[in-house]
């Protein structure tokens, strides 16, 4: 993997413009941050760890 960190276990991320993106849908973040803290439905939540592809 790129950047030399271990996947996230049983998180699966779609997003291939993201750095942390790996083939399988595989995210190797060292952590998600997922916001706001007051979300009430799904489409109100953005992942905060998205980097984009450079």
């Amino acid at each position: 993997m790129a950047d030399d960190k271990k996947i996230i276990s049983g998180v699966k991320c779609v997003v291939n413009t993201c750095h942390y993106h790996h083939p399988g849908d595989v995210c190797s973040a060292g952590t998600i941050e997922i916001k706001p803290r007051n979300a009430n439905s799904k489409d109100e939540t953005d992942c905060n760890t998205f980097t984009p592809t450079k």
